[in-house]
């Protein structure tokens, strides 16, 4: 039972979280700041935000797979999957592209630096809905 609702209240930490990044931090700092002084801090932010997300989903899925072990649920749940896709937003979105970023930043690579923030702010929106999603199903117990 503890760890049920262990996972509830990290699930609601990491929605709310995800929420106040993207919705209040990023774009204070871009309403305060000038762009580049902005873009400097949200950088900062997003780099903090991917590997609280990464050690969140992971410690998520690990809970999962102890109540799997320990026979109170099946070894494939959406309690499973959803930190999984998650975790593989952050990974794509943030650990994949910010390089790329950077690149197109200098002139470099295939595609533009709006295209491939775009494709980030993709998947960082994504991450976020199954993240609520996740809270939603954990919470309801």
């Amino acid at each position: 039972m503890l760890l049920r609702r262990s996972q509830a209240m990290l699930a609601a930490l990491w929605a709310g979280m995800l929420l106040c990044v993207g919705l209040v931090a990023a774009p204070s700092a871009f309403a305060a700041l000038e762009r580049p002084m902005a873009g400097l801090v949200v950088a900062q932010l997003f780099q903090r935000e991917a590997m609280l997300s990464m050690f969140a989903a992971l410690l998520l899925i690990l809970m999962e797979r102890r109540l799997a072990r320990d026979g109170a649920r099946p070894a494939i749940t959406p309690e499973f999957m959803l930190p999984s896709a998650a975790l593989f937003c952050t990974v794509a979105g943030y650990y994949a592209l910010q390089p790329m970023m950077a690149a197109a930043k200098a002139g470099q690579g295939d595609w533009s630096f709006m295209t491939l923030h775009t494709i980030s702010l993709l998947f960082f929106g994504v991450k976020g809905l199954l993240v609520l999603a996740l809270a939603w199903r954990l919470g309801g117990r």
